[in-house]
C-alpha cells in the first residue's frame, strides 16, 4: 500500500522532470548527440530499476559509471548545454521583462527596426543571387561579434543594405548586425556552427546564422549567393514560412519580446 501514497509534490516532480526531459530532447533532436541522449535515459533506468530490485553489485557499477561520466557528458553535450542555459536565461529575462512593465515598474519598450525595409532589401538581393547574412539583436549582448568587424552607425533603410553586400563592396564579406533600427557593424566574423545535419545545400553563411542563433537569441536573415534562397535562422534552427507577410510577422513577434 505505501506504493501508492503519492503526494502532491511526487507528482509535480514527475511534471518537472517530464518537462526538463521533453526540452533536453528539444535541443538534441536532429543531431548525433540524440543517441547518446536515449542511452543515457536508458542507463539511468536500468541503474534505477536494479536499485529497486536491490541488485547492490550491478547498481554500484551503473551508479559509479553514471557519477564519472557525467564530466565526460559536460564534453559531449557542451553545445547543448550552452543552447539549454540560454533558452532559461532569455526565457526568465522576458518574462521579468514583461512583469515589471505589467507593474510599471518598468517603461514599455518599442522596437524600431524597420522590418519592411531589411526584407525588401534581402528578396532584391535573393533576385539577383547576391550573398547576405543579417543579425538583428534582441537581448543578449552582440559586442563580441561586432569587435570582429568595423563600427557603423547608420540609420537601416534599403538602398544601404544592399549597397553594403554588393559583391564589389568592400564592406559585403562577413555579417551586419542590427541593433533596434541601426546598422552597427559590418564585416563582422561569426561563429560557425558545427551542427552534422545541415543539408549540403547550405553554406558557410548558413552555418555562421546557426552559430550566432545557438550562442545568442539574436535572430538572422541568410542571402545564399549559389541559390538566392532567403532563410531565416533563430535558435540554431531554421524557421520556415509560407511568404513575406509571414516572415514579418514572425520577425516583428521575435523582435518585440
Amino acid at each position: 500500500m505505501e506504493l501508492l501514497e503519492i503526494r502532491i509534490l511526487d507528482i509535480v516532480d514527475i511534471v518537472l522532470v517530464a518537462l526538463l526531459l521533453f526540452y533536453l530532447y528539444r535541443l538534441v533532436r536532429g543531431t548525433v548527440a540524440i543517441n547518446i541522449f536515449i542511452g543515457i535515459v536508458m542507463l539511468y533506468a536500468t541503474w534505477k530499476l536494479t536499485e529497486f530490485l536491490q541488485m547492490q553489485l550491478l547498481s554500484r557499477i551503473l551508479g559509479g559509471f553514471l557519477g564519472v561520466g557525467m564530466f565526460a557528458l559536460i564534453v559531449v553535450f557542451q553545445q547543448e548545454i550552452r543552447k539549454f542555459l540560454l533558452m532559461i536565461g532569455t526565457t526568465n529575462f522576458a518574462s521579468r521583462k514583461k512583469l515589471l512593465q505589467r507593474f510599471n515598474l518598468q517603461p514599455t519598450q518599442t522596437f524600431n527596426t524597420d522590418i519592411t525595409a531589411i526584407v525588401s532589401a534581402c528578396l532584391k538581393m535573393s533576385a539577383s543571387k547576391t550573398g547576405a547574412i543579417i543579425v538583428l539583436k534582441r537581448n543578449n549582448n552582440l559586442e563580441f561579434i561586432k569587435s570582429t568587424g568595423d563600427p557603423m552607425n547608420l540609420e537601416v533603410n534599403g538602398p544601404i543594405l544592399e549597397s553594403i553586400f554588393y559583391k564589389n563592396s568592400p564592406l559585403h564579406d562577413g555579417a551586419m548586425v542590427i541593433e533596434d533600427n541601426t546598422i552597427s557593424a559590418t564585416r563582422v566574423i561569426l561563429p560557425v556552427s558545427s551542427e552534422q545535419n545541415i543539408p549540403s545545400r547550405f553554406g558557410l553563411r548558413h552555418r555562421a546564422a546557426l552559430g550566432i542563433t545557438e550562442r545568442t537569441d539574436a535572430v538572422c536573415l541568410v542571402v545564399s549567393e549559389e541559390s538566392g534562397q532567403m532563410s531565416y535562422v533563430k535558435e540554431g534552427d531554421f524557421v520556415r514560412y509560407n511568404d513575406r507577410d509571414e516572415l514579418e510577422k514572425i520577425m516583428a513577434r521575435d523582435l518585440s519580446n
